[in-house]
């Protein structure tokens, strides 16, 4: 399909989108959960070429964006030990703890390495005998498992000086949550891609079950976004909500089977702290007791005083779809990419950090 025929075909689907929501007393409301989402969105315009009757959200699918303070204070505070060496994934180093960030411990001597897997850091473990090698394990369940292999990997090597800090986070108990969040307001959910991968589309069964919540799984192309908002547009209108599955090449009902393995053998679900919305009950991962000896924070606990950080950053409500970025008092001023104050600006994928960088996107589509 040419571009000229891609672009007839979005505008049909645009056209049969504000068919279905024409007898709308006030616009439906579909949040994006995934930050590849949010960009391709962006970057496509899609906002734009929507009629007013839809109106598309952006929720907490970022996770470096939702990585909370004391987490990031813990990284910082192992990085500034002279026996460690922190592995991280480069989007890390700007977000911000409660006084500092790891690009600032760095700039200061710490031994700090980007990393573009976790099984990177095992040769940097092999190659620093005499160093704890402590990998950042930050990601949703797209990353999880690789993380996982990563310990397991450790094990079979004898590695005795490999680590992870664990702030993995699952995607189903931050949808619950929003659910039962009375300021939020949702009309159905365009379904992450990659994580569905792992997940499996069953995980999102409770979304038609218990909250009559449509969602449509969905891949990154323009066009695969436009059919979803479209499948959700039906649902709507028909008013029977279920879970579709837009990325059917690579998403399947069960998932992952292999990469859910090795997440269940060495993971196991706690209560977890998300940056801006707060403690989510089963939404995080720990370390299992086998393999406890992997988890620098059961090897070397850390006692940090307790801080509060003060800031007119609204990071927590543009996370829950509350406001948009421009809504907050700092956005494009006193927080911008290069010097950001809250999370949502510092990663590739964070709203924030789209809202700044793609405007009103490119209208690849036109109207």
């Amino acid at each position: 399909m040419d571009k000229k025929e891609e672009r007839a075909l979005a505008q049909r689907i645009v056209a049969e989108i504000v068919r279905l929501m024409a007898d709308r007393a006030q616009p439906v409301r579909f949040m994006e959960v995934c930050g590849t989402h949010t960009v391709s969105i962006f970057r496509a315009g899609l906002r734009q070429i929507l009629p007013e009757s839809v109106e598309l959200v952006s929720g907490p699918g970022c996770p470096v964006c939702v990585t909370p303070d004391d987490y990031m204070d813990k990284a910082i505070a192992y990085a500034k030990r002279e026996d460690c060496i922190i592995a991280t994934f480069g989007d890390m180093l700007k977000v911000p703890g409660t006084s500092s960030s790891l690009g600032e411990a760095q700039a200061e001597g710490a031994d700090i390495r980007i990393v573009y897997s976790p099984l990177d850091s095992l040769k940097i473990a092999v190659e620093n005998p005499d160093k704890k090698v402590v990998f950042l394990a930050v990601g949703f369940e797209t990353t999880a498992p690789t993380a996982a292999a990563a310990v397991l990997a450790a094990q079979a090597q004898g590695l005795e000086n490999f680590y992870v800090l664990s702030a993995h986070k699952l995607v189903s108990p931050a949808l619950r949550m929003l659910l039962a969040d009375p300021q939020v307001r949702v009309d159905g959910f365009i379904l992450p891609g990659h994580v569905s991968v792992v997940t499996g589309t069953d995980v999102f069964a409770f979304l038609p079950r218990e909250f009559h919540m449509p969602g449509v799984v969905t891949g990154f192309e323009p066009l695969q976004i436009l059919r979803s908002i479209y499948r959700l547009a039906r649902q709507v209108a028909e008013d029977k909500p279920r879970i579709e599955n837009e990325y059917g090449s690579v998403v399947r009902r069960e998932g992952n089977p292999a990469a859910r393995s090795v997440l269940d053998r060495v993971y196991e679900t706690v209560d977890a702290c998300w940056r801006g919305i707060g403690r989510i009950p089963a939404s995080g991962l720990q370390v299992k007791q086998a393999y406890r000896r992997f988890d620098i924070e059961a090897v070397l606990p850390l006692e940090l005083p307790a801080q509060e950080k003060k800031t007119a950053c609204r990071c927590g409500e543009v996370l829950r779809g509350i406001i948009n970025p421009r809504e907050c008092p700092l956005f494009g001023k006193a927080c911008v990419p290069t010097h950001a104050v809250g999370p949502c600006m510092v990663s590739v994928e964070g709203v924030c950090a789209a809202w700044y960088k793609y405007g009103g996107g490119r209208f690849i589509y036109g109207k």
